[in-house]
């Protein structure tokens, strides 16, 4: 059996424009509908004040140091082994890159001992912080 082999391949094409268009609605589709969260690690629950500022409009890089109720640290979503002065300054350092320029919020929860605020406010301090915020939310109007 003789088989011709002078005979030419017929290449097939497979049309991909309208491939690429469904899996560019699919990514609008994804990116119109996802929402973005800022988690923390630690649950904190505000304190309540009734004259507050609300933060600048110019939200760009800034250092969060979050206190729970237990007193545990957190700067930037990155929990601390310790609650000590020493790790929190290491932390603080560490997260600024030295820009001590940088806005610096501090979240307590509203159980948290002072001692703790007092800490982190110390912490900024020796740093050189001079932009300083505690957040706290607006406390209901009482009724008559």
């Amino acid at each position: 059996m003789k088989f011709r082999r002078n005979r030419q391949r017929e290449n097939i094409d497979i049309n991909l424009a309208s491939l690429i268009d469904v899996v560019f609605v699919l990514l609008l589709f994804f990116v119109v509908t996802t929402t973005f969260t800022r988690e923390n690690q630690l649950r904190v629950e505000l304190p309540e004040a009734t004259t507050a500022a609300p933060p600048a409009a110019d939200e760009g890089k800034q250092v969060d140091i979050t206190i729970s109720a237990d007193g545990v640290y957190s700067v930037n979503n990155h929990l601390l082994p310790k609650s000590d002065l020493a790790t929190l300054t290491e932390a603080l350092q560490q997260e600024s890159g030295g820009d001590t320029k940088l806005p610096l919020s501090i979240s307590a929860d509203g159980k948290t001992p002072h001692q703790a605020v007092i800490t982190a406010m110390d912490a900024a301090g020796k740093l050189g912080f001079s932009q300083l915020r505690m957040t706290t939310v607006e406390a209901a109007a009482e009724a008559p």
